[in-house]
């Protein structure tokens, strides 16, 4: 789906595919990712008024998703501070604004409220103080606990309707174990056309001082599990025009893409 004139179109294809067969950028991209990333750069954006931890590049990216697949839900796990809960919200109400709701009077009788769904295992009183209060906190709900907990599970899969559209987007524990664990939860969500988004698949690539202190690192990583994800299933394929035309991103190898499998209403 693309607004774009198709000379234009093709022109900005031709420049994505240019980047993408220049290997040498990768290593020269994560070098000033790292540098930056020891003055904590990702932490210096908000997204109205709240904290969103995210390369800008990845949440423009984010944008083009929502833009395109017009999703009535996006499940998120890993709050913090709730910018990107924030981001996701408002991009379903500019969705609602400029697309004139659903379209057809029969779509909007099957949909519920576009909304987003965030999941962490510790929600910091302030934080859920500073989302709840929020003037898009309506369109927002927040479960504590592991995302991979049969009872979390269930409580976000119960909250999808069986018309809905479904994007989700992992940024939790970064570990492979963990990471593998929410592929098999929630890839079954994912309606066909749309995204499973695993973040910081960059911690694959990160050198031992990023990693002091934690569990995860190089082979344990969300890479790591969606490279065995990937090798299990065709229902999936990683979208390299993202990582082309991005060159900054911590979710290199991760805007996973439903191609099929999914009997659910197409996205």
């Amino acid at each position: 789906m693309t607004d774009r004139n198709p000379d234009f179109e093709a022109e900005v294809q031709a420049n994505i595919a240019a980047l993408g067969a220049r290997h040498e950028l990768w290593p020269k991209t994560l070098e000033w990712m790292l540098d930056v990333g020891r003055s904590k750069y990702t932490y210096n954006f908000t997204w109205l008024g709240r904290p969103i931890i995210q390369y800008p590049q990845d949440m423009i990216a984010l944008q083009e998703i929502i833009w395109r697949v017009r999703p009535d839900v996006i499940i998120e796990t890993g709050i913090a501070h709730g910018g990107s809960l924030v981001f996701s919200a408002s991009m379903l109400m500019l969705l609602d604004i400029l697309t004139g709701g659903y379209g057809s009077q029969t779509d909007y009788a099957l949909r519920q409220q576009r909304r987003v769904i965030g999941v962490d295992v510790e929600i910091r009183p302030h934080n859920r103080e500073a989302i709840s209060n929020h003037p898009l906190a309506g369109m927002i709900t927040m479960l504590q606990g592991s995302s991979t907990a049969c009872e979390v599970v269930s409580e976000v899969s119960g909250q999808v309707g069986p018309h809905d559209r479904v994007l989700v987007c992992l940024d939790s524990d970064h570990t492979r174990e963990h990471v593998a664990a929410e592929l098999a939860a929630y890839a079954p969500l994912v309606t066909d056309g749309s995204y499973l988004v695993v973040y910081d698949t960059v911690v694959e690539d990160m050198p031992p001082e990023f990693r002091v202190g934690k569990s995860w690192g190089p082979g344990n990583s969300p890479l790591t599990a969606v490279n065995e994800f990937l090798a299990t299933t065709d229902e999936f394929e990683v979208d390299t025009a993202f990582d082309h035309k991005l060159q900054i991103t911590v979710a290199r190898g991760g805007y996973l893409r439903r191609v099929r499998g999914n009997p659910r209403r197409k996205s």
